[in-house]
């Protein structure tokens, strides 16, 4: 498998993680990090229940980062309507996923929509 380790931001990142695995340090690019971070948010989620109830837990931040996910917003347009950090977002969204049990953001819309938490 071929790298592309031939320009030199590859290989700084190449050596940093090499290094890192013998010092047992996890090196990720952020959109594997936002992977790991939602999808152990969900794996540790207890199972909601299937009534409106289920969204009951999610905080006003979140309910208004559901409603903007319907809205089919990414994150960075959730960060600058809501005027918090792409990065805060991020959580918010594992949160979401989190509380309702799924696993993807169109599951979390159509959870929201079939429960209640999204008006039609």
């Amino acid at each position: 498998m071929y790298l592309g380790v031939g320009d030199p931001a590859t290989r700084r990142r190449l050596a940093a993680a090499l290094r890192s695995d013998a010092d047992f340090v996890v090196v990720a690019e952020s959109d594997v990090a936002d992977l790991v971070v939602t999808e152990h948010a969900v794996a540790t989620a207890a199972p909601p229940a299937e009534t409106p109830e289920a969204g009951a837990a999610l905080t006003a931040r979140e309910h208004a980062v559901l409603r903007l996910l319907a809205d089919g917003l990414g994150n960075k347009e959730i960060a600058a309507r809501l005027d918090i950090s792409a990065h805060t977002v991020k959580f918010h969204v594992a949160s979401v996923l989190a509380k309702l049990g799924v696993r993807s953001r169109t599951e979390a819309v159509s959870t929201g929509l079939r429960t209640g938490l999204l008006p039609l």
